[in-house]
């Protein structure tokens, strides 16, 4: 039995170009390439079905970037009818749309419920003035509220807020300040992430003082407790969501589940044969090059490498795995993980309890560290 199937497609402009992001995005510099785009985008996902004789249900769509909410309710429309056109959904199939909080984009929510995007991922990062600005953020916090509550009344009642912490001059007081304003909107899962400074990115090149470690592990461990309190579970390393309100398109990925990957720079994972036929795809990068020449770079997963593309996903949930799921998504027995899995049991960074398999408190802080043990 192969595994769930998801759909990712990266559409790649922004107005600005963040000084922390090192997604392949790129700034808008005259109009945007929408029907043409889209309609590479279209032929991409054909290939890619023709190729691994695709005949699966997508459990869920996830619209990224960049900032695709950019594009016209229009050519989402195209690009939603091209996509059910060539694969048939699931009954309860989850689509999300990453949209910038901004005013030009908010005020499209609504058509953009009515193309079927049942779920937005809004990328407010703070609602902090000060740090929006340090963050190169082209909105306000102003703007972030208003963009929340027009979600909130054109119906979108499962949305995704983005938030960031360990930001430049970020104190404990202003960083909870963002998670209860935060909760104020009842938003029913939020992503935290702490600022890191990646390569090729400006802030790598031009370091901005950031908080020391320890309170920033503070910040970390405060927010745990008050979203804890408030209802909200810490299921994977960075998400936090009340009852039903998972990711379903993230917990596909985490699950080491299948995924097709259109657009440029977009990454996609499909199973043919357990274990030594599972693919990796990536597009051209570049959306020049993508648009002239969308062909994929196709991998197979090597079978010595598939224990640790597995753990490198499961582990960052909270619910961990049984040796069941182990074995259907990898074709693998749990004797592969041996003897790093024992010794990691033994050093109390992974839980074995009821025949499931989870990283304990330590195990998750430290989780890169325990990945490196599989390594082989």
């Amino acid at each position: 039995m192969l595994p769930d199937l998801s759909l990712y497609v990266h559409i790649p402009w922004c107005i600005q170009k963040c000084p922390y992001c090192d997604f392949n995005s790129h700034a808008v510099k005259d109009s945007l390439p929408e029907d043409h785009y889209i309609d590479v985008l279209l032929q991409d996902l054909s290939a890619d079905i023709e190729f691994f004789k695709i005949d699966r249900k997508l459990n869920s769509i996830f619209i990224g970037g960049g900032t695709p909410s950019l594009f016209s309710p229009e050519a989402l429309a195209k690009l939603l009818t091209g996509i059910k056109q060539q694969l048939a959904y699931n009954a309860a199939i989850e689509i999300t749309l990453e949209a910038n909080p901004g005013t030009f984009e908010s005020h499209k929510f609504a058509e953009f419920k009515d193309l079927g995007i049942n779920r937005l991922s809004i990328g407010v990062q703070s609602f902090d003035d000060v740090a929006l600005k340090k963050l190169g953020r082209v909105h306000s916090s102003k703007e972030a509220c208003k963009a929340i509550e027009i979600a909130q009344k054109v119906g979108f009642k499962n949305f995704n807020l983005d938030l960031m912490f360990g930001l430049p001059a970020q104190t404990k007081a202003k960083h909870l300040a963002d998670i209860r304003q935060a909760l104020a909107f009842q938003a029913p899962h939020l992503s935290l992430y702490q600022l890191t400074l990646e390569p090729n990115t400006y802030f790598y090149k031009y370091p901005p003082k950031l908080p020391q470690d320890e309170l920033i592990f503070t910040m970390q461990q405060t927010q745990q407790e008050l979203l804890a309190a408030n209802g909200y579970e810490n299921y994977e390393i960075s998400a936090y969501a009340q009852d039903n309100a998972q990711a379903m398109h993230n917990l596909n990925y985490w699950k080491f589940g299948d995924y097709l990957g259109i657009g440029a720079g977009a990454h996609g994972k499909i199973s043919l044969e357990l274990p030594n036929k599972i693919y990796r795809t990536c597009k051209p990068k570049h959306p020049t090059t993508y648009l002239t020449n969308f062909a994929a770079e196709i991998n197979p997963i090597v079978t010595q490498s598939l224990p640790l593309e597995f753990l490198m996903n499961q582990l960052r949930l909270n619910s961990g795995f049984y040796s069941t799921e182990y074995k259907n998504l990898t074709g693998l027995s749990l004797q592969t993980l041996e003897p790093e899995l024992s010794n990691a049991i033994q050093m109390g960074l992974i839980m074995h309890r009821n025949g499931k398999y989870a990283c304990s408190e330590q195990g998750w802080l430290f989780l890169d560290n325990l990945l490196e043990k599989f390594i082989y």
